[in-house]
C-alpha cells in the first residue's frame, strides 16, 4: 500500500505520508500482538509440511489421515521419492520437518543444529538390507563388485557398519549412487552386482530372485526411524505438532488392533498388496508411546548410548565432521503431553 505508482507528485506523497502513517500504526501494533500471541500459544496459521519418502515405518503418518483424525486441520503430510529429496526439501525450508533416521538427523545437525527428534516412529529389524544376484553367498563375495544405493548418510553408514562387520572396508567395493526409485531397475539391467535397499524394492527383488546378504536385524537398535522437526516450528507450531503426534499414536495403536484394515488402507496408498505390506511391518519395532517417552526424555538411556555409537561410527568413516551431544538432539515434551491425555 505504501508504493506509489509511476507518475504520482511528490507533493501529494507529503500531504499525504502523515495520514498513512496514522493507518500503519494500527497495523503494525496489530501484527505485533499477533506474534505475541502466536509466540505464547505456539500455534501458527501456516500449515504444517511434514516430508518423508517412501519407508513401511512412515505409513501409520498417512494412515492417521487416512482415519480422519487430522481433518480439518492444517498439516500437510508431503511424500517424496527419496530421502535425498527429503534431506534437500528440509535444507530448502521446503518442510518443517520430516521422516528421517537418526543417522540423517546427525547428519543435518553437523551443517545446522535446528532440528530436534519429537518421536520415535521405529526400529528397523530386517526391513534395511543388501541383496545381490544369485550366485553371492556373503558380503566378501562383493569385493571388487558394484553395489548400488542412495547417496544418503543411511546407505553410507548401513554400508559401512556391514562392510565392518564382515572384516572389510568401503575401499573393497564400488559403490554406485542410485535414487531408490533406479534400485530394481539398476538391477535388472545389470548395472549393479548388489544394493542396499529397502521398502518396496526390497520386495520385489527378492521375488525376483535376489539374495539377502545382510539386514538391519543384524545390527538392533542401529537404524532408528524418526520424527525430526526445526526449532523454529516447535516455537511457533506447537499445538498443530502436538496434534500430528497424538494422530500418528491413535494409528499405531489401530494399526496393533486391526493389522488387516489397517494394511488395506495403507496399500491402497502404496499400491503394495497388504499381505506383503504386512510382512514389511514385520521387519519393524515400533515403539509405544510410553517406551517413546522413556527414550525421548532418557529414563531408558537406550536411545542416547546407540546415538554416540552411532556418532562415533560416523565420525570415524567421514560422515560428519565433528561431535554432537545426541541428548540435546531428543525433545520429549510432545510426546510427554500425549501419554498424558491417554
Amino acid at each position: 500500500m505504501l508504493a506509489m505508482r509511476a507518475g504520482t507528485r511528490l507533493q501529494w506523497m507529503t500531504m499525504n505520508v502523515r495520514r498513512r502513517l496514522g493507518w500503519l500504526l494500527p497495523c503494525v501494533i496489530g501484527l505485533a500482538v499477533s506474534v505475541a500471541i502466536t509466540s505464547c500459544t505456539g500455534l501458527s496459521s501456516a500449515p504444517l509440511r511434514i516430508g518423508a519418502n517412501l519407508w513401511t515405518g512412515y505409513e501409520t503418518l498417512f494412515l492417521a489421515k487416512d482415519l480422519g483424525d487430522l481433518k480439518g486441520k492444517p498439516i500437510q503430510l508431503i511424500e517424496y521419492p527419496s530421502v535425498t529429496e527429503v534431506v534437500r526439501a528440509y535444507r530448502n525450508g521446503e518442510i518443517d520437518g520430516a521422516g528421517l533416521t537418526v543417522d540423517e538427523v546427525i547428519a543435518l545437525t553437523d551443517t545446522q543444529a535446528d532440528i530436534r527428534i519429537i518421536a520415535i516412529l521405529d526400529f528397523s529389524d530386517g526391513g534395511d538390507v543388501i541383496l545381490a544376484r544369485p550366485g553371492f553367498s556373503k558380503l566378501q563375495d562383493l569385493k571388487g563388485k558394484r553395489i548400488g544405493m542412495e547417496s544418503t548418510a543411511l546407505g553410507a553408514f548401513f554400508l559401512a557398519r556391514a562392510l565392518e562387520l564382515n572384516d572389510m572396508s568401503p575401499q573393497d567395493v564400488t559403490v554406485v549412487s542410485l535414487e531408490l526409485s533406479d534400485h530394481q531397475a539398476a538391477y535388472n539391467d545389470g548395472r549393479i552386482d548388489a544394493v542396499v535397499t529397502f521398502g518396496p524394492a526390497r520386495t520385489n527383488l527378492l521375488k525376483a530372485g535376489a539374495t539377502s546378504l545382510f539386514d538391519s536385524s543384524m545390527i538392533p537398535g542401529d537404524i532408528v526411524d524418526t520424527l525430526a522437526i526445526s526449532t523454529k516450528t516447535i516455537a511457533t507450531n506447537a499445538d498443530h505438532l502436538q496434534a500430528r503426534v497424538e494422530a500418528r499414536f491413535k494409528a499405531l495403536d489401530y494399526f496393533q488392533k486391526t493389522p488387516q484394515d489397517a494394511t488395506r488402507r495403507m496399500a491402497r496408498r502404496t499400491q503394495v498388496k497388504p499381505e506383503e505390506l504386512l510382512d514389511a511391518f514385520s521387519l519393524l519395532q515400533q515403539p509405544s508411546l510410553k517406551e517413546n517417552v522413556a527414550l525421548l526424555s532418557q529414563s531408558n538411556p537406550a536411545l542416547v548410548e546407540s546415538m554416540q555409537k552411532l556418532i562415533q561410527v560416523m565420525l570415524n568413516n567421514g560422515l560428519i565432521s565433528k561431535n554432537i551431544d545426541p541428548a540435546t538432539l531428543l525433545n520429549p515434551q510432545f510426546v510427554e503431553r500425549a501419554l498424558a491425555r491417554t
